[in-house]
């Protein structure tokens, strides 16, 4: 059974997709639908969080805009999502970057991998 559903679930996963981890800038391209009309929107931001595997394998960008910061989940295989585009890779020690969220200013930036 379980051998089925891995099957069935491997059509789904896109693997056109860059490598990137917690930590990375990335720029998110997301299909937008306003009425009859569809467009691409830039969403860019920090990754704080991956989490699952497979077809439900989610990630999570935060970005700070106007002051407020924003968070969004993403499912990798969606075919609203675009594309993601690595703009640079970041240097972590952690799994999941939570302490962001309280942090403010220079302390809220992942230093850059060289």
């Amino acid at each position: 059974m379980l051998d089925i559903i891995k099957e069935i679930e491997s059509l789904h996963i896109k693997k056109e997709l860059p490598q990137f981890n917690v930590g990375d800038t990335v720029k998110v391209d997301v299909r937008i639908t306003e009425g009859a009309k569809t467009r691409i929107q830039v969403f860019e931001g920090t990754v704080i969080k991956k989490q699952n595997g497979g077809a439900r394998e989610t990630f999570t960008v935060r970005r700070v805009a106007y002051g407020t910061g924003v968070e969004r989940t993403f499912p990798i295989n969606s075919p609203l999502v675009e594309g993601v585009k690595v703009v640079r890779k970041g240097k972590v020690r952690r799994a999941k970057l939570f302490y962001l969220r309280d942090r403010v200013g220079k302390s809220a930036k992942v230093k850059e991998l060289r």
